[in-house]
Formats: structure tokens, sequence, C-alpha cells
């Protein structure tokens, strides 16, 4: 492969992603796997969270991506590379910033606001169902997520938690 399908594979993989992160939040760990994504959602002292198997489960595809790749087809162990620096930024962002499991900082300004913010009101809801907010890296604005919050509220979709502010 050129330098410039390496780089256009890598990229792709890591757009991929994102798209991938939202549907597997929204269909699997808010459907089938809420078991282990549940305990996401409620409050916990634990270092761990059953939702953490999830990234062993995808790590696990990522690394059998790698090997496949080196052995068979060089542009899969590329499209690997992508998926893992996208694990690296979901890591940063998503456990390091917004539920802050590896450093304390707030945003007070900027994108990084708008992520912690559309994902808190993710976490608005009670249960799995309804819901906004399910991708990692892409925000929406706030106040058009907290809008479709208490469209579900009254339409009965989901359950809205008081402190929400939704």
């Amino acid at each position: 492969m050129s330098w410039v399908e390496i780089i256009l594979t890598v990229l792709a993989a890591v757009l991929f992603m994102e798209a991938w992160a939202w549907f597997a939040h929204k269909f699997i760990m808010h459907g089938f796997g809420w078991a282990w994504h549940r305990d996401h959602h409620e409050p916990h002292d634990n270092t761990f969270e059953k939702n953490d198997l999830f990234a062993v489960v995808f790590g696990t595809i990522n690394a059998a991506m790698y090997i496949y790749g080196s052995l068979y087809w060089e542009a899969l162990w590329w499209f690997a590379v992508g998926i893992t620096i996208y694990g690296v930024i979901y890591t940063l962002v998503h456990d390091g910033l917004v539920h802050q499991r590896y450093f304390r900082f707030v945003p007070k300004r900027g994108y990084a606001k708008r992520l912690v913010q559309a994902h808190k009101l993710h976490h608005a809801t009670i249960g799995k169902e309804g819901g906004v907010s399910f991708g990692f890296v892409l925000a929406r604005d706030p106040a058009k997520l907290k809008a479709e919050l208490r469209e579900q509220a009254r339409n009965g979709i989901a359950v809205v938690r008081e402190s929400a502010g939704a």
C-alpha cells in the first residue's frame, strides 16, 4: 500500500469507528448488552465496571484484525491501526474527560464542554429506553439534546432524572 492509501485507510477507520460506536452504544449496549452496560449508568465506587467487558471484547476483535491483516491483508492491519487510534481517543475523551476516571478536569468552554454536557444528558435517563447522544467523540448541541429528552419524556419513551435539568 502507498502512504496515501495507508493514511486514508487509517482515517476511514477512525471515522467509521464513531459511527460503529454510536450504533453499538444505542443498539447493543442499550439493547441485549444492557446487563453489562447498566452499571455504567448507575452510581458506584468500583474501579471497574461490567461495562469494561465491552472493551475486552472489542479489543480482542481488533487484535484478531491485526493478526489476520499481518498474515493475509495489509489494509485490514492499517484499519486496525485506525481502530486503535479511535480507542485511544475514546478512552481519553469518554473515560478520562467525561467520566474523569484518569484525571480531574472540568472544561468551562469549547467543544470539550459540549462533549461533557452531551454525555451527561445521555446519562440523564433512568434505564435503557430512550436517551440521546450515543456517540463518543461527536456531540450535538446540548440545548437540542435537552429538547429531545423532554419530548421523549412527554411521549413516555424515556424516564428522565429530576436532577438532569432537561
